[in-house]
């Protein structure tokens, strides 16, 4: 018995190690953070149990992370460390009880867990140094170059009496809005998907070039302080202010709490939000916030006894993938997609999980039989990340991509020379396409129209109360009597029918911009349709466009226009549009009396990251109200740059220009009173 514990510690140890360098050194994990958690829980227990066949240099007490790559090795000034996990409730009340032996007499800090990459910071004199990765927590890779690069972190500290050290530890992670549409972008382009915003962080930090780093949006939130000279403070919370007015990006999503119940108000809130926030996060840090407490209690070797990550349900699980099959999209684009096992994930149980193109499921490599590791973030589609090439049996069998469409026959082909995708070209009447089309019609992204979702559409279609989109505004309620969707079981109209008809009336009168994206334009979304509707003014105006005037508008380009072209050019678009117009679609922008007050009149204003109270389409619709224009892009005649949480790129180009930037407090005061007010 003894001999098989001692060999089950020798296999842990091996595997953990393998698992941290594909995580740390690779960016390509194969398991999940929670199946690694359970690997090295059973390590700590059995090591516990049997300590003298500890091995001397267990992961157990190790930091994740020291392996080498083609970055220079720095140590840093003081060891950076990694926090013991809790995954429930009674686990967190045994280490609140733990710390209660040193102290009652404390207040706890907690914040959410960025899941990003850890960085520390070197600043001397107010100077930035040296940025280095947490390594094995006393070296780490160096990557300063690269983390200069990043808007949100100052080359040089603010204010006056600047500590002559300072270690700044933090996470530097890719917005969870601009993750996904990178990954967009380089699946447009026929390139490697990134299988999570982690691993996006991770890989383009750790570029050779650093012109890669700088166009990619990644942002930081630091959490801590290593080594330090010049400068004291008494608490955690201190601290955080303390880096705040250096200019360094600190985390508003913290509280300082007096009591156990608190904290767990504080996880329980989380738990139900964490999709609300711009970046991903696992969890919430409950930390002592005050630092001589800190100190008393101490460290074990690898975390400090002060601090405790709670870990939230996995995101990522994994299952049997039974079959691959495809999907048609509303623009006929050919998505195979994963048929699994159920399995429960982020809160739901799923069985469906999209593979993007067919080279995508040969360069993961995935079979069908394999046991896959799938993800799932809040609404996000689930995704296969990639086989668990272990747990094969030789069962497995490659997938074959159709060449005719599953729903309508047609033969299956690139549209465009070079493209990665392959298409149903039957754009008109397969049934795939129109039922995806109509059901995008009546999406928030589009517009919004009450009922009008996935079982409707299909409805509408099968009940043949519409032959395609054209159709829609035209509907009655004598149509809708027809469907059984819309009636009762005992055969009298149902409430949705009301609410269907209203849906569909307002929806005439929506801004030109929706009316636009409504219309499925192959790559025009809500940012290129208003910045066409602005520009042109009207359907007409821009279908008669020639393909440089459509171009030259801002947040368009190439690739849209000579989409745009192409769309206008087909027949039945065309009467589409005419239908619409006669069912009394606004076609045209209107231009309505704004009740607001005209303090951004003759302003250009960019926004960028992610604001509180203002959605990305909102921001722009009151900053028009309020008699001002929104760019895509900061130059010289931009007046002011708001700048929310994950600013990007636009941030930097702005300072660079000398374009003064305003945070949301700011451009509020913009709002009500004009630029006279912000001195």
């Amino acid at each position: 018995m003894s001999q098989e514990i001692r060999h089950r510690i020798v296999d842990l140890c091996e595997q953990i190690r393998d698992h941290q360098f594909r995580y740390y050194a690779q960016d390509k994990p194969t398991i999940t953070d929670s199946e690694f958690d359970a690997l090295l829980i059973e390590l700590k227990k059995l090591e516990v149990a049997h300590p003298e066949f500890k091995l001397p240099d267990s992961p157990s007490d190790l930091v994740g992370g020291g392996f080498a790559t083609h970055f220079q090795q720095v140590d840093h000034l003081e060891k950076m460390m990694s926090l013991d996990n809790v995954f429930d409730a009674d686990e967190l009340t045994n280490w609140f009880e733990r710390v209660a032996k040193t102290s009652t007499n404390n207040t706890w800090l907690c914040e959410v867990k960025v899941d990003g990459l850890a960085i520390n910071l070197r600043y001397e004199k107010g100077k930035l140094t040296k940025a280095l990765t947490r390594g094995n927590g006393v070296t780490g890779e160096d990557v300063t170059l690269n983390i200069r690069t990043i808007a949100t972190i100052p080359h040089e500290l603010k204010g006056k009496n600047l500590p002559d050290l300072l270690e700044v530890r933090g996470e530097v992670f890719f917005p969870i809005a601009a993750f996904n549409e990178f990954n967009d972008q380089q699946e447009e382009l026929g390139k490697e998907r990134f299988a999570n915003p982690r691993n996006a962080a991770a890989g383009s930090l750790r570029q050779k070039d650093p012109r890669v780093t700088a166009s990619r949006p990644l942002s930081m939130v630091v959490h801590g302080i290593g080594a330090a000279s010049g400068v004291t403070f008494d608490s955690q919370s201190a601290a955080y202010e303390l880096l705040k007015g250096f200019g360094l990006p600190t985390s508003s999503r913290y509280k300082v709490v007096k009591s156990d119940a608190e904290v767990s108000e504080f996880v329980a809130y989380y738990a139900d939000h964490r999709h609300d926030i711009e970046h991903e996060i696992d969890g919430i840090v409950i930390k002592v916030n005050e630092i001589p407490i800190q100190n008393e209690l101490g460290f074990t070797a690898r975390a400090p006894k002060w601090a405790i990550a709670y870990k939230y349900p996995p995101e990522e699980v994994t299952t049997k993938l039974l079959d691959i099959k495809v999907s048609i999209g509303r623009t006929g684009r050919v998505t195979p997609f994963a048929f699994m096992e159920p399995v429960k994930v982020a809160g739901s149980t799923v069985t469906n999980a999209t593979l993007h193109n067919a080279e995508e499921v040969v360069r993961k490599g995935i079979l069908i039989g394999d046991t896959v590791l799938i993800r799932k973030a809040g609404d996000v589609i689930p995704e296969v990340l990639g086989p668990v090439i272990a747990k094969r049996d030789g069962s497995e069998k490659a997938f074959v991509m159709p060449t005719k469409c599953p729903d309508c026959g047609s033969k299956l082909r690139a549209i465009t020379e070079g493209d990665v995708d392959i298409r149903c070209p039957n754009t008109q009447s397969c049934p795939a396409q129109l039922r995806e089309r109509i059901y995008y019609i009546g999406s928030r992204v589009a517009l919004d129209i009450d009922v009008l979702g996935y079982e409707a559409a299909s409805a509408l279609l099968e009940d043949k109360l519409i032959t395609d989109e054209s159709d829609l505004f035209a509907l009655t309620e004598k149509d809708l009597a027809k469907s059984q969707f819309f009636l009762k079981k005992d055969g009298s109209l149902g409430l949705n029918v009301e609410k269907f008809l209203k849906g569909l009336d307002a929806a005439k009168s929506k801004p030109l911009w929706r009316i636009l994206v409504s219309l499925s334009i192959r790559h025009v979304g809500p940012t290129a349709a208003q910045a066409l509707a602005k520009n042109f003014g009207s359907i007409s105006a821009i279908s008669k466009a020639s393909e440089s005037e459509l171009s030259n508008t801002d947040g368009v380009g190439e690739v849209i226009a000579q989409s745009i072209i192409e769309w206008f050019a087909i027949d039945w678009h065309q009467k589409i549009i005419s239908k619409w117009e006669k069912a009394g679609v606004q076609l045209v922008e209107i231009q309505k009396e704004s009740t607001d007050p005209q303090t951004l009149t003759g302003l250009t204003l960019v926004v960028t990251g992610s604001l509180e109270d203002f959605t990305r389409d909102g921001v722009s619709e009151v900053i028009a109200s309020h008699g001002g224009k929104t760019s895509s892009s900061v130059s010289k005649k931009t007046d002011f740059v708001i700048a929310g949480e994950a600013a990007g790129s636009k941030l930097a180009k702005a300072e660079e220009l000398g374009v003064r930037v305003l945070n949301e407090s700011e451009f509020k005061t913009l709002l009500a009173k004009g630029p006279q007010a912000l001195g």
